[in-house]
């Protein structure tokens, strides 16, 4: 049976007694107090009290304790280990309670993530003999909405590193898979009614290689590309509901749309004949679709119904930033979408475009998130925004009353160099950087009064992958970084920078117990 959660190979690779360590828990629980002693547990029993009917995947997590390293003990103890799920005990929501002592182990959660999370944090507990400390801890996140996300369209990454990326978050107690699933340089989600989308979009002849300052552009040719069938699409999805984890699906609009037109230019605004060729990198004139065209609404309807059908999130992430105006201001069809709508200009026709999408989504039981550039224009109250153009624009929406993810670029762009050494920039030529210090300093509040706070849904991530080609490269730009957006996602009122490099070695072990290729600049003194 593939096995739920990677984390445990910590209790093959930490070398300390349970009695003889601190916790080192990251993201930092609310409140954690040790005693003495520990629970052994291999060989305990796993019982579940509270559940409508047997949790089996928690029950799964929960063995990895019973049965370390995959193998049965010799014997079997008196001890056991109890799930219960209790909605009257006052846990805030995906929070939950843990008690260890020498015999007994009681997690206790008002709903099942609080479960999992739970069991992450006695998995991040114990030690290679399997022994937990002995402990009461009362944990509960600060923000509803912690996300990481990854694009698959400049690089294409096959599921199971997808899956891989998943159990990641999960350890980290994140709960949004934003997955960027469409752009100028491929369209990486089968749509049956639209074939050529995969056929075509999905597949370039170039991709730029070298320094991200050289000028000009050098690039390497051949053939590249690849997708995910619908039923891949559904493996991924139900992966991560098992994790607790809800996959956001990102379909770029208006904007960075070059690889839908190469499948089919009539999307744009032309007459259908003029022909467009799929980014390398740097993105391509015309990628904008025609909003003056109702075919350019009933495409993206079409795509959207089997886009819902698939993703059971009630947020659907529809892009909405970088967009070129230059061909609407040319286009006949677009001109008079504004003269029959009274709009005033081409950032009021984005608008009504994105108004329109809205709508429908609202009629399907969803709701949009946009990059913060769908702000240009005007924008309902009820859209998302994501801020990536620093903290400001979220501000400004949070203060209209728009919910807010904060994402900005110079704490939350995973794909920025870790370091402002000039001789290990990554993406080669990066010369913006975003250290783990710095990324662990995002207060996704500051600035705002406390009734505009609650509009700060949470917080993300971001991996675009313009010059991450491979796997190893992947998780060397996230890891360790995602641990300090776990603990800002998670206990962001409570966060210590000096103590959480204290904590920080034990997940490093993990990291080298299961192959991660992390970043070491953190523990060389490198920023």
């Amino acid at each position: 049976m593939k096995k739920l959660f990677p984390l445990i190979a910590v209790l093959a690779t930490l070398c300390a007694t349970a009695a003889q360590r601190p916790l080192q828990l990251i993201p930092q629980p609310v409140r954690a107090e040790l005693r003495e002693g520990h629970f052994a547990a291999p060989g305990c029993k796993v019982t579940a009290e509270g559940f409508a009917s047997r949790p089996e995947g928690l029950i799964r997590v929960a063995s990895a304790l019973a049965a370390p390293h995959g193998k049965q003990p010799a014997r079997k103890t008196r001890n056991t280990l109890l799930l219960q799920l209790d909605a009257r005990a006052g846990i805030p929501a995906e929070g939950y309670r843990l008690r260890v002592a020498e015999h007994e182990a009681e997690l206790t959660a008002g709903d099942e993530s609080g479960i999992f999370y739970g069991l992450q944090t006695l998995l991040q507990m114990a030690d290679a003999d399997g022994n937990i400390p002995c402990a009461e801890i009362e944990d509960y996140p600060r923000y509803g909405y912690r996300g990481l996300h990854l694009d698959v369209c400049r690089h294409f990454f096959p599921v199971e590193f997808v899956k891989g990326y998943i159990d990641r978050m999960a350890a980290a107690k994140l709960n949004r898979f934003h997955w960027h699933l469409t752009d100028d340089q491929g369209w990486r989600i089968e749509i049956k009614r639209y074939p050529r989308l995969t056929q075509v979009g999905a597949w370039r002849s170039k991709s730029q290689i070298g320094s991200y300052e050289e000028k000009p552009a050098t690039f390497e040719f051949g053939r590249y590309g690849g997708f995910y069938t619908q039923d891949e699409i559904r493996e991924v999805v139900a992966y991560a509901a098992e994790r607790y984890i809800t996959v956001i699906p990102e379909i770029e609009m208006p904007g960075h749309s070059l690889a839908a037109l190469t499948a089919y230019p009539w999307l744009g605004c032309t007459n259908g004949d003029e022909s467009y060729e799929i980014a390398g990198w740097i993105c391509g004139p015309g990628n904008v679709l025609c909003p003056g065209k109702e075919s350019t609404f009933e495409f993206l309807e079409n795509v959207l119904d089997e886009v819902v059908a698939l993703f059971p999130s009630k947020l659907i992430h529809i892009g909405g930033d970088e967009c070129p105006k230059g061909r609407w201001k040319a286009c006949p069809l677009c001109q008079q979408r504004i003269r029959e709508e009274g709009l005033k200009d081409e950032y009021q026709l984005q608008s009504y475009f994105i108004h329109r999408i809205e709508r429908w989504m609202h009629a399907h039981g969803r709701e949009i998130i946009g990059w913060d550039e769908i702000l240009q224009g005007g924008i309902s109250k009820t859209a998302n925004i994501m801020s990536w153009n620093g903290s400001d624009p979220g501000i400004k929406a949070a203060q209209r009353g728009n919910p807010v993810i904060m994402t900005p670029k110079w704490y939350c762009y995973f794909d920025y160099s870790q370091t402002s050494d000039p001789e290990r920039y990554e993406p080669l030529g990066n010369t913006r950087y975003v250290s783990v210090r710095q990324a662990y300093r995002l207060d996704p509040c500051d600035r705002l009064t406390l009734p505009d706070q609650k509009r700060i849904r949470g917080v993300q991530c971001n991996l675009w992958t313009e010059y991450i080609a491979d796997i190893r490269h992947a998780q060397h730009m996230v890891l360790p970084r995602m641990a300090a957006l776990a603990e800002t996602g998670w206990a962001n009122d409570r966060k210590d920078y000096n103590d959480f490099v204290r904590r920080i070695p034990a997940l490093v072990a993990v990291y080298k117990a299961e192959g991660y290729n992390y970043a070491p600049y953190l523990f060389e003194g490198i920023e």
